[in-house]
């Protein structure tokens, strides 16, 4: 009887998951999910070279980098990413943007029930700030395989929130050739500098289409979000991870229309399982809450009254108001 429960509950669980795919599959064209869920120019949301385009970086098998974090919040339309470290003068720290720190941790090689790759990013008293609520805390997401969690600590975990929680049941980590998904921009490589290349584009939140290759000029008040990645060569002349830079939330409490993690340094060594990936590789995600970030729960504080702005969650199902 106990087992047939068990098995009868495992069902429900099993069944829960499923409905909650379709309602936390988020568009990112090829990079996260299948191309299938994001409406891409091409079936494979592959983006073809024209001749002359420098070759595509790869990804080590696996690496592990630090970054900070730049949220920039004035004169983001005239001073946009990708910068080659921190915003441009004029633009002043702690007036025109606000710095942080984290840290990401990779590996290709990562095999498990959910599938391939492991892969976990680190925000330091200020989380990713790209939904509506106040990032003023640490947080960390991590991905096995198709699952990705969002972890929470004691120190600042907002009221409300879990310690873990299910981001989303079809979110793996990039591919090790995930730029192919970005199209190159001679503009943003130009931006990063020497050696830089950049890959970019907006995204209409609206229908989901691609508006725009290149960061700029600003979108934001189009209501466009904005996906970017830099490289740029090291001393051995290797293409390594230059920047991420992106549309954040672009309305208080977030107030994040610009990000960019810039690496400060990045280092093809293993992670270690014990201090990244163990912190969730037990959890059954069929038994875990529904993170809710993009539409959070009315017991999460600071939400934005009235969401007026479209955030990642939104894409292909916003309408302009």
């Amino acid at each position: 009887m106990i087992g047939a429960l068990k098995r009868i509950g495992g069902a429900v669980a099993m069944a829960a998951l499923g409905s909650l795919a379709s309602a936390q599959t988020y568009q990112t064209y090829g990079v996260h999910n299948d191309p299938k869920a994001s409406p891409c120019q091409s079936a494979d949301c592959r983006y073809p070279r024209a001749p002359g385009t420098p070759a595509d970086p790869v990804y080590p098998t696996y690496w592990s980098a630090k970054w900070t974090m730049y949220r920039v919040f004035n004169h983001y339309q005239t001073y946009g990413p990708p910068y080659r470290g921190r915003p441009p003068m004029p633009l002043r720290p702690g007036i025109d943007y606000e710095i942080s720190y984290g840290a990401t941790y990779y590996d290709s090689t990562w095999r498990g029930r959910s599938g391939a790759g492991a892969m976990m990013e680190h925000y330091d008293r200020r989380c990713l700030p790209i939904f509506p609520i106040s990032n003023h805390f640490t947080c960390s997401f991590i991905s096995l395989g198709d699952t990705a969690f969002f972890v929470t600590y004691p120190q600042d975990r907002p009221q409300g929130m879990p310690p873990v929680c299910l981001f989303s049941p079809v979110n793996h980590p990039p591919r090790r050739d995930f730029i192919a998904h970005l199209p190159y921009s001679a503009g943003d490589s130009a931006r990063i500098g020497a050696h830089g290349q950049g890959y970019s584009f907006w995204i209409a939140a609206d229908g989901g289409k691609v508006v725009q290759t290149g960061a700029s000029p600003d979108r934001t008040a189009d209501q466009a979000i904005l996906f970017g990645y830099g490289f740029q060569a090291d001393a051995r002349g290797k293409q390594v991870p230059q920047s991420f830079y992106f549309s954040g939330y672009p309305l208080a409490p977030a107030n994040a229309p610009i990000v960019s993690q810039n690496y400060t340094s990045f280092a093809a060594v293993r992670p270690d399982p014990a201090k990244t990936w163990r912190l969730v590789s037990g959890l059954d995600p069929a038994t875990l809450p529904a993170c809710h970030l993009f539409a959070p729960a009315s017991g999460v504080k600071a939400l934005a009254p009235g969401k007026t702005a479209p955030t990642w969650g939104d894409i292909g199902t916003w309408r302009k108001r």
